[in-house]
């Protein structure tokens, strides 16, 4: 994903990669990005943990939060909702979408 996303370095937007939920979380706080892609499956804090704590005790309403899973049960789907994730994707995702709904979120 990281890979796909690089494209949009090129129209001045920075991106910045965490390797688990903890590091996640302290970069959301630190420098509330505008958009943030999470893995659901994560070390340390799952995307779910990482949405909720963002979201909800942090009160971080303006990032916006799109889950990225392969996991695409409607359980799952209604937890990225109760967690207050804005977008919920499951993999295999279209990586020109992925780029679309960056580029919509960011207003470029």
């Amino acid at each position: 994903m990281h890979q796909t996303l690089e494209e949009l370095e090129d129209e001045g937007v920075e991106l910045h990669a965490a390797t688990n939920g903890e590091e996640a979380l302290a970069a959301i706080e630190s420098m509330r990005p505008n958009l943030v892609f999470l893995d659901v499956m994560m070390p340390k804090l799952s995307g779910f943990d990482v949405c909720e704590r963002a979201k909800k005790v942090l009160g971080l309403n303006d990032v916006y939060i799109v889950l990225l899973t392969a996991k695409g049960q409607e359980f799952d789907r209604q937890r990225g909702v109760e967690v207050g994730a804005d977008l919920y994707m499951t993999k295999p995702f279209d990586p020109d979408g992925l780029l679309m709904k960056a580029r919509e979120v960011l207003g470029l």
